[in-house]
């Protein structure tokens, strides 16, 4: 328990990450980006909080921004291309899984949905959409979008969703109102990252022939 409320939380998963020495703290960086775009079961990862703390890290000086950044865009899209090849290979199969603990086949519906409705655009809209973030690739891969077209949509939204959100964190990191709420300023980014899978889950609920 004391290691998954060390997952979820951003600013102890950074304390945790940079108490590392050298390049051991951006390879655990890499691996956290990683593992929420690109493996199905991390999608409990923080995402956007998680950058925007990075980026008060990196105007404290503890991280240096100009690694961060480039690595963390690798991370997001070397994730995209697991997830999406993960899709392709066995997309149907993973469909048909029963719900678990670490996996619910209606986070793969709700993605279908919003896939359905964006197209490829989902790909950069996703990176600011939990859960979202995590199955998109996944269902590009199901639905057989040409790579190349899939990659130039990942390529884009990583490089905003990993630039803006730790820049903004670099930005406001000094801010005095900033320093003294950080936590009421996480819980208020992971609230307004929640509205839209929340604005689509209301939809869904809403739907003709549901209770």
């Amino acid at each position: 328990m004391d290691l998954l409320k060390i997952l979820i939380h951003p600013k102890e998963l950074v304390h945790a990450i940079v108490s590392f020495s050298g390049w051991l703290v951006y390879a655990a960086l890499f691996a956290v980006v990683f593992a929420e775009t690109g493996l199905l079961v991390g999608f409990f990862l923080p995402g956007d909080s998680l950058l925007f703390t990075l980026g008060v890290f990196c105007s404290t000086g503890e991280l240096n921004v100009y690694i961060v950044i480039p690595f963390l865009i690798a991370a997001a899209v070397i994730g995209d291309s697991t997830g999406y090849l993960l899709g392709y290979s066995a997309g149907p199969r993973v469909f048909s899984r029963p719900k678990s603990r670490l996996f619910n086949p209606q986070h793969l519906r709700d993605t279908e949905a919003f896939y359905a409705k964006y197209g490829g655009k989902t790909l950069i809209y996703a990176r600011f959409v939990p859960i979202i973030r995590t199955f998109a690739p996944f269902v590009a891969g199901v639905a057989h979008m040409p790579y190349s077209k899939f990659i130039s949509f990942s390529v884009f939204g990583g490089i905003g969703w990993v630039a803006f959100m730790t820049l903004l964190g670099y930005a406001l990191g000094q801010v005095p109102l900033v320093q003294k709420y950080f936590d009421i300023v996480i819980l208020l980014i992971i609230a307004i990252s929640l509205v839209p899978p929340a604005l689509q889950f209301l939809k869904s609920r809403r739907a003709p022939g549901t209770t």
